[in-house]
């Protein structure tokens, strides 16, 4: 499962971006993540790590997953990398567990880019490689990130 999902944002890039390179600040904007705590770290982690939960809901039901993330890519605006571009920059978060078990890749990219002094898109990407998850939780991820723009937007404009 891949779902790509685009926002426009009235300030400059490194605002933005601190909103979505640390996953502890997830919670305040994106209601798929109720919680997202630092974990301990690991001989082996390539970054910070943390623990999050995520939750969504469709109709009565509802399906929540912990996960361990590590933060596997740090580029901050103003820094030039093959993905972003000058003036943009990229976090990008994957599982990695410590458990001895295998386990479904998640892996959570946040793209920021310079649109002019004051202005930048944020491009998120979430992979799942696991079958658990069918079209129909598909496109309830989509729209709960969808509905979380408004937050964001309300975060960076504050």
């Amino acid at each position: 499962m891949d779902v790509d999902v685009s926002l426009e944002a009235p300030c400059p890039a490194g605002e933005l971006f601190v909103w979505v390179e640390d996953l502890s600040r997830y919670p305040q904007w994106l209601e798929l993540v109720p919680r997202a705590a630092p974990a301990p770290a690991v001989e082996h982690d390539p970054g910070p790590a943390w623990t999050v939960d995520l939750r969504a809901r469709l109709g009565p039901l509802a399906r929540s997953k912990r996960l361990r993330m590590v933060r596997t890519v740090h580029d901050p605006p103003g820094v030039a990398t093959a993905v972003a571009g000058a003036g943009g920059g990229v976090a990008r978060f994957e599982r990695l567990e410590h458990d001895g078990r295998e386990h479904s890749d998640w892996i959570l990219q946040a793209e920021v880019k310079a649109r002019g002094d004051h202005a930048s898109q944020l491009t998120m990407y979430l992979h799942y490689s696991g079958e658990l998850f069918g079209p129909v939780v598909e496109r309830l991820l989509a729209d709960a990130i969808a509905r979380s723009r408004p937050r964001l937007l309300g975060l960076v404009s504050g």
